[in-house]
């Protein structure tokens, strides 16, 4: 019988002999992804020699390639077929529900080891995202988190749940990630300080009683804390169990019992050191999880009032609550078939018993977007409230404008239907379809309501005909002039969506032409005071000065006399921002939000050269730079932006609208200077107010 270093050769050698024409995204040799997720199967999960060997054959043979297989051992080859048939379930089977993927997987291969395979080959996948095309990636994040992170967490493989929900938030969440990241390695040295101080007085406590024991800070991975700050609605200072300090026990042999009485006796010692929140008491010593989790939690007040989570485990509890039971037979006396056979019992049993499981922190899709399918397995990401007619406009005009209804996940339904995360839709057309002024009030999408007013306004050509001849007839006889640029806004100011509508509307009487002799005659009068405002503004911003040393205190440096800093212009602070100071070279401190893009680098490259900072108690008169960009479906949202800025104490440095074909919309680049962040939230709270505004970001 081959040995198992033989085994995983010559299943190698076959999949380097099917894959020897593929690459990967990066081009790179497609060999590359079976060994990744190899090394993952046996050095981090632990599985044996027989699984590593069947995920060389999985890709060798997936796609129905005819690939000689004699010489292996028939329960290899069962795994590779099983993962073969698990790869060709789609999304849409699952409907983006964890529930659902898992009862196709034990349709497909009721061999749990099959399972752990696929998480070992998505968490590879994700490792490697950034080779992959933006579509792809989007789909791949949203894949993991709604199927592949639930089924990790509820098979106990907490090392790979944590590593996928990080790099999803990454991608998902890239500046929420580079916040949370970046207070995490500039509170480190804290966290250091704090364990220190909690372990002191209770090591003589500890050595008295022949404890021997091996401390650790546990910190909270990032998703977590953004998941924590999303849902209490709290910063990242908020969330107090950012970390925990873990107390990991020796303990010789496998008595359980005295396990549990160690762990009770260390859990003694700090409550009688600092006072315990009782009702945040976590006993799973008594009562396991059901996926084998073991140990103790409790918070505590430290001394100065700081409260701080604390897990009591045996170092067997603590390794299988990092690693999962596959870890289980490194212990003495522990024989590694009889654990790796447990193991994969709990794996089945969480397979076959959906539900019994709670996850603590359920994953959830972005708020703003729903995620539908094709019939064909296609993924479309449509705004939260889609109808029907917006994933017909997403799929083509054509079919948009002719579309009559649907067939969602099979069932009949009309054109103005909601949709929701999951569905498969398949839309219904006729040829004598045409849009109607209703449908502008059932699509939200800007591209739905774009081709929607397109086909509108070509339906109202010849009836705009009559109108527009009766206006400038009137206008002839008035001696007036209605220029475009007034014109335009005229219509907006009605409430029409094109031109072609209101002289459409002056045709069939509907509007008086009168009406629009006093709007010209008005006309005048607002340009002029608009004119006015606009001067007076740019006389406020003229006045105004961009830095002052009297808004930020540098700390640790009050008594030194010279030090300059500037305001990093990669990020652009403003008084109130969360801010962190970086000494260079030859330019003083520069001052960087703790967002800034640069910051990771920064704090992890630098950590000598980090200054803390923070901001006076109350703002001069400086006013501080900041870039605005606006994202408008409307080109006349740009004069409302304008005007809503006037009322706060902010100053227009510079103003420009681009007009983007692609999508129907407008992209405008505000400039301001403002004198802290609370003045910037307002007027970024009400320009997103204004109507026709669809995106507000700060750059």
């Amino acid at each position: 019988m081959d040995s198992s270093t033989d085994i995983i050769s010559r299943a190698r050698a076959v999949a380097l002999e099917a894959l020897k024409d593929c690459t990967r995204s990066d081009g790179s040799p497609f060999i590359g992804h079976p060994d990744a997720v190899a090394r993952i199967v046996r050095e981090e999960i632990g599985l044996p020699d027989e699984c590593v060997a069947a995920v060389y054959l999985h890709e060798a043979t997936r796609g129905g390639a005819q690939v000689d297989l004699k010489g292996f051992d028939e329960s290899i080859v069962k795994m590779a077929e099983g993962l073969n048939r698990i790869s060709t379930i789609k999304p849409k089977d699952t409907r983006l529900e964890a529930e659902n993927y898992k009862k196709l997987i034990i349709q497909y291969s009721t061999d749990p080891r099959v399972t752990v395979l696929k998480l070992a080959d998505r968490l590879e996948i994700m490792r490697s995202l950034r080779f992959f095309p933006k579509a792809d990636r989007e789909r791949k994040i949203l894949e993991t988190l709604m199927l592949y992170i639930p089924l990790a967490h509820q098979l106990g493989l907490y090392n790979m749940k944590r590593e996928m929900e990080d790099v999803y938030l990454k991608y998902a969440q890239p500046e929420q990630y580079r916040l949370i990241t970046n207070k995490l390695k500039a509170t480190e040295k804290d966290r250091e300080k704090l364990m220190a101080e909690f372990i002191e007085p209770l090591k003589s406590k500890l050595d008295a009683a022949g404890i021997k024991y091996k401390l650790k800070i546990r910190t909270k991975a990032a998703y977590s804390i953004w998941c924590k700050m999303v849902k209490q609605k709290v910063p990242f200072e908020g969330v107090y169990d950012v970390f925990a300090i873990r107390f990991i026990i020796d303990c010789d042999g496998e008595d359980r019992k005295k396990e549990k009485d160690l762990c009770w006796q260390v859990y003694s010692f700090v409550t009688e050191e600092y006072e315990p929140d009782t009702t945040r008491l976590r006993d799973w010593l008594t009562n396991p999880k059901q996926n084998g989790y073991e140990s103790l939690h409790i918070t505590v007040k430290n001394r100065e009032g700081a409260y701080l989570e604390v897990q009591i485990r045996t170092r067997r509890m603590d390794d299988i609550a990092e690693n999962g039971f596959a870890s289980h037979w490194s212990y003495k006396g522990i024989k590694r078939e009889e654990t790796l056979s447990a193991w994969l019992g709990s794996v089945r049993y969480a397979l076959e018993h959906p539900g019994e499981e709670d996850l603590e922190e359920l994953p959830q899709p972005p708020s703003q977007e729903i995620f539908v399918f094709t019939p064909s397995g296609e993924l479309r990401i449509l705004s939260a409230g889609a109808s029907v007619l917006d994933f017909a406009f997403g799929i083509h005009t054509n079919i948009g404008a002719h579309c009559v209804g649907a067939k969602v996940n099979g069932k009949a339904v009309s054109i103005r239907e909601k949709l929701h995360t999951g569905d498969v839709v398949e839309i219904l057309t006729s040829k004598n379809q045409r849009p109607n002024q209703d449908w502008l009030g059932w699509v939200v999408s800007s591209k739905a309501r774009s081709k929607v007013k397109q086909a509108l306004a070509a339906q109202e050509q010849s009836r705009a005909a009559d109108g527009r001849e009766l206006l400038e007839r009137r206008l002839r006889n008035w001696k007036l002039e209605f220029p475009d640029d007034m014109c335009t806004e005229f219509r907006k100011k009605l409430g029409y969506p094109s031109l072609t509508l209101m002289y459409a509307a002056i045709g069939e009487g509907s509007l008086d032409v009168n009406i629009v002799k006093d709007y010209i005659l008005g006309e005048e009068k607002r340009h002029a005071e608009s004119v006015e405002a606009a001067e007076a503004a740019q006389a406020a911003r003229v006045t105004r000065s961009y830095e002052s040393k009297e808004d930020i205190l540098v700390l640790n440096a009050r008594d030194v006399k010279g030090i300059d800093y500037k305001m990093a212009k990669c990020c652009n602070p403003v008084f109130g921002d969360d801010v962190f100071g970086f000494v260079t070279r030859t330019d003083g401190i520069k001052i960087h939000r703790i967002t800034c893009p640069n910051a990771a680098r920064l704090l992890e490259m630098y950590p000598y050269r980090i200054q803390k900072v923070k901001w006076a108690e109350s703002p001069s008169t400086s006013s501080f730079q900041v870039v605005l960009r606006i994202v408008a479906d409307e080109e006349s949202a740009s004069g409302r932006i304008l005007e809503t800025v006037g009322h706060f104490k902010a100053s227009i440095r510079s103003f420009t609208v681009t007009e983007n074909t692609r999508n129907g919309t407008w992209e405008v680049s505000l400039q301001l200077s403002v004198p802290s962040n609370l003045e910037l939230d307002k007027v970024v709270s009400q320009i997103r107010l204004i109507k026709h505004v669809v995106k507000v970001t700060r750059q």
